[in-house]
């Protein structure tokens, strides 16, 4: 016996049918590739990061031009760019946007309900880009550098590598609320080891030299806070604190390329790798309310052997045997 019923109520089911398809298929039925907007800082610090995030895409089967269309945008660190290419992707309708932390709060302002993906984020709850980590509400997700939690472990292995560190200076992005709390975090840390602390904040590129011309006598070492800011200058930087013989300890390897002495922190290609399940699984129709905001599991240790010789150091054979990279 066949149920009928009016066409109102078809009319009604049928549209609530169509609200829960995915987003890729509801894009294959109107003929268009779903559609991921990328924005991120500078391209030469992040297209490495990006590639990681592509290559994971294609093994989840979203194949870049084929399965799925990309809108990269690069806002060179500038404020006023993310504002613009947050704009452009919304109007754009991408179907997700893949960004970083410092970004979060332009695109939230630009939409309520794309879904957005950081890939990495200092601290995201308690900068403000979600409600809580387990359930973060709205349309934002990502994951989480857990910046602020291993500063001490960072500052520690600098101890072992630096014996003779008793002053240490802290560079930090004064202008982005979550190198701050990074930079009382390291506080904290070297306070418990016995070190002298002098905190030095920086908001322009110009801010930078200055700095050093202070730090030659202040410290015996450089802990470094890395926001996309800090990242977009990380060669001067470098650069900076060997001319002035000062040991660099950074939180990812690409800043020990770029002639750092030491970092400790989250593989950043592996959070994207991971950034990109999110992205498959938002496709596929899951909301970003429901899926946790995610801590790293992958660290590494990378000293730069080249750099310590120019400073004049021994490293421990602990240290290097712990080492996940060593550069020579």
């Amino acid at each position: 016996m066949l149920v009928g019923i009016g066409r109102r109520q078809f009319i009604s089911a049928l549209g609530g049918a169509a609200l829960a398809w995915p987003l890729a298929a509801r894009a294959q039925q109107s003929n268009k590739l779903p559609t991921i907007g990328v924005l991120l800082g500078d391209a030469s610090s992040w297209r490495a990061w990006t590639a990681a995030f592509v290559q994971r895409l294609s093994q989840l089967g979203w194949i870049e031009g084929r399965t799925v269309a990309i809108e990269y945008r690069w806002s060179d660190e500038r404020p006023e760019h993310v504002a613009k290419f947050a704009a452009e992707l919304v109007q754009q309708k991408v179907d997700v946007i893949l960004t970083y932390g410092g970004a979060v709060a332009t695109l939230k302002q630009a939409t309520a309900s794309i879904p957005i993906v950081f890939a990495v984020a200092t601290d995201p709850l308690g900068s403000g880009l979600v409600a809580s980590l387990a359930r973060p509400a709205g349309n934002v997700t990502g994951l989480s550098l857990e910046a602020t939690d291993i500063a001490g472990k960072r500052l520690e292995l600098l101890r072992e590598a630096v014996p003779r560190l008793h002053q240490l200076a802290i560079m930090y992005d004064a202008g982005y609320p979550a190198t701050v709390r990074e930079m009382g975090e390291v506080t904290s840390a070297a306070r418990k080891l016995s070190l002298e602390v002098a905190p030095h904040g920086i908001r322009r590129a110009e801010d930078i030299a200055p700095a050093f011309d202070a730090l030659k006598s202040q410290a015996d070492a450089l802990y470094v806070a890395v926001d996309h800011f800090v990242l977009a200058n990380i060669t001067q930087i470098a650069a900076l604190a060997l001319s002035v013989r000062l040991p660099t300890v950074f939180p990812e390897r690409s800043q020990i390329q770029a002639g750092g002495f030491m970092s400790y922190g989250p593989s950043i290609p592996n959070l994207f790798q991971r950034a990109a399940e999110y992205v498959d699984k938002i496709l596929r129709g899951a909301k970003p309310s429901d899926l946790p905001v995610e801590q790293p599991t992958k660290f590494e240790l990378v000293i730069n052997l080249k750099t310590a010789k120019e400073l004049g150091l021994t490293i421990p054979q602990t240290l290097l045997v712990a080492a996940d990279e060593v550069v020579e």
